[in-house]
């Protein structure tokens, strides 16, 4: 078992392992999951173990963090993503969560995410954190405003042309 990055009340983050690779399967692969982040759903098993390695794995090896994988505690399960991503084309750091539908509305992704931000300036030294959102993701919005991000810009994300909210909270540590 993976060490624990990060644990609350009722989640324990850690990194992922290759034997993820069919719980990574079921929330990649929800079309539900899927709609509010520009990746495709994924269609096969192999596909999962693929994205274990080339992402998550591959962020841990070059960069030392990455998204990590999210235990709920209460029936030990792998619900999803949560996490910080390295995006070199911007030379900053996002802020990211995926869970699977039965785990929304919750408040879990809130919870997380200020342990996420804590750890990123505090054990990471992070300078400042974005979190980018769809503006018809309500959800994901009210998360990052609720985690302390600030709405600094709306502009396109990954080259397809649409809008995005930019968000950024500033480590209160670094002057």
């Amino acid at each position: 078992m993976a060490k624990t990055i990060i644990e609350t009340d009722r989640i324990v983050l850690r990194p992922f392992e290759i034997s993820d690779f069919k719980e990574v399967y079921e929330f990649s692969s929800n079309k539900d999951i899927q709609k509010y982040t520009g990746d495709k759903t994924i269609e096969s098993l192999q596909q999962a173990k693929d994205l274990i390695k080339r992402v998550w794995l591959n962020d841990y090896n070059t960069y030392g963090y990455g998204r990590w994988a999210v235990i709920y505690k209460p029936n030990n399960k792998l619900i999803g993503f949560a996490g910080l991503k390295y995006l070199p084309e911007f030379n900053e750091t996002d802020i990211g969560f995926r869970f699977l539908p039965s785990y929304w509305g919750k408040g879990l992704a809130s919870e997380v995410s200020e342990e996420i931000i804590k750890y990123g300036f505090k054990e990471l030294n992070l300078k400042q954190i974005i979190g980018i959102a769809m503006p018809e993701n309500t959800a994901s919005n009210k998360v990052l405003q609720k985690t302390g991000l600030q709405l600094y810009k709306v502009d396109e994300y990954d080259g397809d042309g649409k809008p995005y909210n930019w968000y950024v909270i500033v480590n209160p540590n670094n002057n």
